[in-house]
């Protein structure tokens, strides 16, 4: 496993390491979309990624690095959606059980997933605390191995993958967006660029309500995330000691959205690219409107993390 920052070749030892369990997702692309933003965005469709979001990359790279003693103990962790699918999964094609922790308003659609892969949920309070210690008590009784959602170096060499492919897939890009939660993928994205193609911006969107990690940047040190509401529940975590630092050396910028930016950018990609997408993947669309003059004529990779939506409770 890996104990410092992913280099060039761990990456790519990540990719061939999942290759065969994950889909290369496709880039698609809009002319009338692009007429509308005035810019040329090419969407990394990671919606269409196996358990729906990214998230299955960096959990499968993980569990693939454990020793046959530490998969017999299983893995645990604790997770709103989308990455606890992605372990329980994972876990599952390397015949390992999997005990996921998750907030009690997490979105019904993710709990049941997650219970679709066979792994065990327990329920906690949301919040950050209560994760933490519901989570003690799971690895303390099973003896579980804890794969972070974000703050672990296998995760991030997995979600590195993601921006690897989008730069090959995508030739000449000058700039790609990715949204910002607890920063797993957004500092994969930005190592994969540097090692890559060093020449691209990376750019991250954040939702107003919960801007810690643009607060982190200006104040240089991990400001924890508000508890305050937000539709992109996945967006909803601090960043990790591990994820800031990647952060802080690369980023050209954080941009934040309102609620509704979120909601319209939602509606634009339902709308032009005919595909479904969760809140949190669209607040790079959402920044990219909302700062015109920043991506005017230039080539934009964006990140569409996931497509894990409650079609009970949309936004619009």
């Amino acid at each position: 496993m890996l104990t410092s920052t992913p280099n060039k070749k761990d990456i790519e030892s990540a990719h061939e390491r999942i290759l065969s369990f994950i889909h290369q997702t496709p880039v698609l692309t809009s002319e009338l979309l692009n007429q509308k933003v005035g810019c040329e965005l090419h969407f990394k469709c990671e919606n269409f990624q196996k358990v729906g979001a990214f998230k299955y990359r960096g959990a499968t790279n993980a569990v693939l690095q454990l020793s046959a003693e530490e998969l017999k103990q299983g893995v645990a962790t604790h997770s709103s959606g989308n990455h606890g699918q992605a372990l329980a999964k994972a876990a599952k094609i390397a015949n390992s059980k999997a005990y996921i922790v998750m907030p009690n308003n997490a979105p019904k659609v993710k709990i049941e997933a997650v219970k679709g892969y066979g792994a065990e949920v327990i329920f906690c309070e949301p919040t950050l605390e209560a994760r933490e210690t519901t989570l003690q008590k799971v690895i303390d009784q099973a003896g579980a191995v804890f794969i972070h959602p974000y703050n672990n170096y296998d995760v991030i060499a997995g979600q590195a993958t993601c921006a690897k492919e989008l730069i090959n897939q995508a030739d000449g890009l000058q700039i790609i967006l990715a949204p910002v939660g607890g920063g797993g993928l957004l500092s994969g994205t930005l190592l994969s660029a540097h090692y890559f193609a060093p020449n691209i911006e990376v750019w991250a969107g954040e939702p107003e309500n919960v801007n810690d990690a643009l607060l982190s940047l200006k104040r240089g040190e991990i400001v924890e995330a508000p508890i305050t509401p937000t539709i992109a529940d996945g967006l909803k975590t601090s960043l990790g000691d591990k994820t800031f630092p990647i952060i802080q050396e690369h980023i050209y910028g954080i941009l934040t959205v309102t609620e509704e930016e979120i909601v319209n950018a939602m509606k634009l990609i339902w709308q032009y690219l005919k595909i479904i997408v969760e809140p949190s993947c669209v607040v790079p669309l959402a920044a990219i409107i909302k700062n015109p003059v920043l991506f005017h004529d230039k080539k934009v990779g964006v990140i569409l993390t996931g497509g894990n939506v409650d079609l009970e409770k949309l936004p619009f």
